[in-house]
C-alpha cells in the first residue's frame, strides 16, 4: 500500500513551477517535476462551485490546441497507434477497482504550480499535455488518501505489468492501455525525463503519492504507473 501515517494528517501533492512551465512546450523535455505532500488538508475537499466550473472549462478545452499535428501522424510502427486529441471523461482500472466517471482538468495555479484535484475521489488530467491516446505521455494524477480515508489512487501500487487501463474520451472512443511497469520513486531523485519526457508512442502516466509518510514532509515518494496505448 502506498500509505503510511495517520489519515488525519495533511495530505496532498503538487508539481513544481519549473516543470509545469516546460510541460507547455511541445516536443521539449519537461522540467524538474515531482509530487509533494505540502498542501493543506482543506485542498482535498470538494471545490466550491466557482472552482468546479473552472475545472470543467479546463477539461472541455480541446486537447488539440497544443498538438494539432498529432492527428496527422500515421499509425505506423515507429509511432504505434495514436488517436486525435479528446478530453478524458472516465477511467476504469479493473484490477484495483477504480471506476471514475468524472475528471477534473488540471492547469496552472496563480503561483505557477499545477493545480491539484479538489476532490480526493476524482482524478485529474493535466490539460496542457497530451490527452490520453495522443502521441506522448498523458498525465493523470490522483490522491492516495484524504482525511477521511482511501482516495481514488489508494491501490495504484498494486498494478502489475500487463494490467489494463481504459480511458473513456469525450469523442466517444475508449483509449485502452497496458501497464508496462509500476515504480516507486523517491522525491529526492525523481526521474523527470523518464516520466514526463517526449515519447515515440502514445503513453500514459498515472501518478500518486507513495512510500513512507513523514509528519513534516508528507509522503517521501511517488508511485508512477507507465502504460502504453494498445
Amino acid at each position: 500500500m502506498p500509505t503510511s501515517g495517520s489519515a488525519s494528517s495533511r495530505r496532498g501533492w503538487h508539481l513544481t513551477a519549473a516543470a509545469a512551465a516546460l510541460l507547455l512546450m511541445a516536443a521539449i523535455v519537461f522540467g524538474a517535476l515531482g509530487l509533494h505532500d505540502s498542501s493543506p488538508t482543506s485542498r482535498l475537499s470538494p471545490a466550491p462551485s466557482t472552482s468546479t466550473s473552472r475545472s470543467a472549462r479546463l477539461a472541455d478545452r480541446p486537447a488539440t490546441q497544443r498538438n494539432e499535428n498529432t492527428k496527422k501522424l500515421p499509425n505506423r510502427p515507429d509511432f504505434g497507434r495514436v488517436l486525435n486529441g479528446s478530453a478524458p471523461v472516465g477511467l476504469a482500472i479493473p484490477r484495483i477497482g477504480v471506476r471514475a466517471t468524472r475528471f477534473m482538468g488540471l492547469g496552472l495555479a496563480q503561483d505557477g504550480e499545477i493545480e491539484v484535484p479538489q476532490n480526493a475521489d476524482i482524478p485529474g488530467w493535466f490539460t496542457p499535455g497530451p490527452s490520453p491516446g495522443q502521441l506522448g505521455p498523458a498525465v493523470i494524477a490522483g490522491h492516495v488518501d484524504s482525511t477521511t480515508g482511501p482516495a481514488v489512487f489508494y491501490r495504484l501500487s498494486e498494478l502489475r505489468p500487463g494490467d489494463h487501463i481504459k480511458v473513456a474520451r469525450r469523442d466517444g472512443s475508449i483509449a485502452r492501455f497496458t501497464v508496462d511497469r509500476v515504480t516507486n520513486f523517491s522525491k529526492a531523485a525523481f526521474p523527470t525525463r523518464a516520466v514526463y519526457g517526449p515519447t515515440r508512442r502514445s503513453e500514459l502516466r498515472l501518478i500518486t503519492c507513495g512510500g513512507q509518510y513523514d509528519d513534516q514532509d508528507g509522503y517521501l515518494a511517488n508511485t508512477v504507473v507507465f502504460a502504453h496505448l494498445v
